[in-house]
């Protein structure tokens, strides 16, 4: 089975995420994108200490397609360095990571 991941996006608003999640899975580069309304970031840019109320989006794919899903939220997403770091899914329901598999390819 292809190794899968979750790759977290962090966007400023709604409409964002949505464009950015519906557009990834339209392309098969995620084959699910959870959008967790609610973050609150705190981090340092510019040399200076930042705060801002963001959604993160959880987007459900394969390490195989991670280049491809990186490119296009770089080329899609309002921020000049937007976050996107993609963790390993050590486990899981074997139907749900074929699904994954299979959605994205």
């Amino acid at each position: 089975m292809a190794a899968c991941l979750a790759a977290l996006i962090a966007v400023p608003d709604r409409r964002t995420g949505l464009t950015l999640a519906r557009g990834l899975v339209r392309r098969r580069l995620a084959a699910c994108v959870n959008l967790v309304p609610g973050v609150r970031s705190v981090y340092r840019w510019k040399g200076r200490i930042e705060e801002a109320s963001e959604l993160l989006l959880v987007a459900k794919t394969r390490s195989s397609r991670l280049k491809e899903l990186t490119a296009f939220v770089r080329r899609n997403h309002p921020y000049s360095l937007p976050e996107i770091a993609a963790l390993p899914v050590q486990g899981g329901s074997r139907d749900y990571l074929r699904w994954v598999k299979d959605s994205t390819s």
